[in-house]
């Protein structure tokens, strides 16, 4: 497989349980869009190969200027995306302080918002936050 994971990431708040998802200007998925012609995976779908999410937590981190181990992974989460280029697996992380990293978030013109908030994003960026939402709060 030649399609890299790709990652969402959420802060959910440890004493509220508000959670939030950090959402760039290109959509929900960190750090660029899926291609046109994606499509959601049913969820059941659960082919061999399997993604580590260490090396891309740690990517996201440095690229929002974040020390190491200010993203954790939640990695009982995976979803596949079907692209024209081949199937993409979507990691799910979580903010680890308190408060979401609102100033990483002002740097790479992105923003923290609830789903409620998220009617512009594309059908299939929907239906992963709604997949990740389920999974966070149990």
């Amino acid at each position: 497989m030649s399609v890299a994971p790709r990652l969402i990431l959420l802060h959910k708040h440890k004493t509220s349980g508000r959670v939030r998802f950090l959402c760039f200007s290109t959509g929900i998925i960190a750090f660029g869009k899926l291609p046109a012609l994606s499509a959601l995976r049913d969820e059941d779908y659960s082919p061999t190969v399997q993604f580590h999410p260490t090396a891309i937590i740690r990517e996201a981190e440095i690229r929002l200027g974040l020390p190491e181990e200010a993203i954790e992974p939640l990695a009982e989460f995976q979803a596949w995306v079907d692209t024209p280029e081949g199937d993409v697996p979507v990691l799910l992380a979580a903010f680890a302080d308190i408060d979401p990293p609102f100033a990483a978030a002002e740097r790479t013109n992105s923003r923290f918002v609830a789903l409620t908030e998220t009617r512009q994003l594309s059908e299939v960026e929907r239906n992963l936050l709604r997949r990740a939402y389920e999974h966070v709060l149990g």
